[in-house]
């Protein structure tokens, strides 16, 4: 269906949750974008320029929960629609997918630093594609669901010099994260990169989840339910992860512990070539850029510490 917005007709339909915006200046990229996702039940509205893509966010920032963004386009290209959406505070937790026929390290980098966090090659693979969008809708929805926790906390937990606390789910601890972050500059950034650690201390940490597992669940969308289903096994049951938090006139620091047998973490700090194009894999790295002046894993792996400087 089309729906028209000042004049222009735009390929699409209803706006949900579940809805994606997909932008690319070849109409039969976006009738096979559209085909895909609508086969998995995820909505799509398309335009096929990067102006009309930045109007129509601005129009209804809170419409979309990912967006399908064509690295080289005429006028805009990808990059700086890209560059203006995380300008934008409206729009700027909205995961952005860089869709492009270039493989490059260099163009494949050059989105990432901008603040992509996913990637997708042409042609499109649909299984890939469908992958992607399902885990950045998953994720822009924990971000929309903790927004009210962290607007009611931010002013209490600025007042907090030091803290220890555990978790054991995955929900709690992107809760926890989203309190946390609260208490630092730049919370945005700094809950981005509590999340990414924390929920690697559960998935990867205790419930032993390996790199590999993670992509064949991802690719199945079953996640979630192994995560509940591991959860519950009895030799994971009393299993916590713990986070030392504190704060003095020149830092403050986080130390998270699990319980696992941990791993080599540094082909991590780094995003990676060879998983440009994995559904996951680049937290740590993310988390090591943007959130944090400083990160340190100790021992083997299974505590690492977070620093930022005042």
């Amino acid at each position: 269906m089309y729906v028209e917005i000042n004049g222009d007709k735009r390929e699409g339909s209803h706006t949900t949750m579940n809805t994606v915006l997909a932008v690319d200046d070849e109409e039969i990229n976006l009738e096979l974008i559209e085909n895909y996702l609508n086969e998995a039940d995820i909505d799509t509205v398309s335009v096929n320029r990067g102006d009309k893509a930045l109007e129509i966010l601005h129009e209804a920032p809170s419409s979309f929960s990912a967006i399908l963004l064509d690295r080289m386009m005429p006028g805009i290209d990808g990059i700086e629609v890209l560059s203006q959406i995380k300008a934008d505070e409206k729009i700027s937790h909205i995961p952005v997918i860089i869709q492009t026929a270039s493989v490059g390290k260099e163009n494949m980098l050059e989105g990432l630093n901008a603040g992509a966090h996913y990637y997708v090659t042409k042609p499109y693979d649909n299984q890939t594609l469908v992958t992607i969008v399902t885990a950045a809708i998953r994720d822009y929805r924990s971000y929309t669901g903790l927004n009210d926790t962290l607007t009611q906390s931010a002013v209490t937990m600025k007042l907090m010099d030091k803290g220890f606390f555990s978790f054991k789910s995955i929900n709690e601890g992107r809760k926890l994260a989203s309190l946390l972050a609260n208490t630092c500059p730049n919370p945005d950034n700094v809950k981005l990169g509590l999340t990414e650690l924390m929920v690697n201390a559960i998935e990867h940490g205790n419930l032993g989840i390996s790199y590999d597992e993670k992509s064949r669940l991802n690719a199945r969308d079953e996640w979630e339910s192994e995560i509940a289903r591991r959860l519950a096994l009895p030799s994971n049951k009393n299993k916590n992860v713990s986070i030392n938090f504190s704060r003095n006139k020149k830092e403050i620091t986080f130390l998270i512990v699990d319980e696992g047998e941990g791993f080599d973490w540094t082909p991590y700090m780094k995003i990676s070539p060879n998983r440009l194009l994995d559904s996951h894999g680049r937290g740590i790295a993310i988390a090591n850029s943007i959130s944090f002046d400083q990160i340190n894993y100790l021992g083997k792996g299974n505590q690492v510490c977070m620093t930022i400087r005042l």
